[in-house]
């Protein structure tokens, strides 16, 4: 087992949220792994956190990754939450993005948690997706 491939799998997962041919409901929302400075986007969609473990055969090393990709909007409700959060499930599990590092074998929803930013106003839904790696 090896954390290598985690940096690549983020990329990977970027490059899928923010391709050229992403769905409607994605087109032009901003995509991050750290909150910008200053006022936050209406809308946004946020990378991590992950956690790893070992998925390794005795044939072959690799990691079982589960990531969490957070849907934040603060217009629109649940609704717009939702949609988008559909449009994040589709654009992941349509095709396996390939790695720079080690091969995904294969990328999963796991869950889903809907909620309430701490005002009240914004929506959050935190999708899991369960990734697992084959170290080459």
């Amino acid at each position: 087992m090896s954390y290598l491939a985690s940096a690549a799998l983020q990329r990977a997962l970027y490059d899928r949220l923010t391709d050229a041919g992403v769905p409607a409901e994605l087109a032009g929302i901003p995509v991050v792994d750290v909150l910008p400075e200053g006022p936050l986007p209406e809308t946004y969609i946020a990378l991590g956190p992950e956690r790893v473990r070992d998925a390794s055969t005795k044939t072959s090393r690799g990691a079982e990754h589960r990531v969490t990709v957070t849907v934040t909007s603060a217009g629109g409700g649940f609704q717009r939450a939702k949609q988008i959060a559909g449009a994040v499930c589709e654009q992941l599990e349509t095709a396996v993005p390939a790695l720079d590092a080690g091969r995904l074998c294969n990328l999963d929803f796991v869950r889903a948690q809907a909620g309430r930013g701490p005002s009240g106003a914004a929506r959050s839904i935190e999708l899991t997706f369960r990734a697992i790696i084959d170290d080459l």
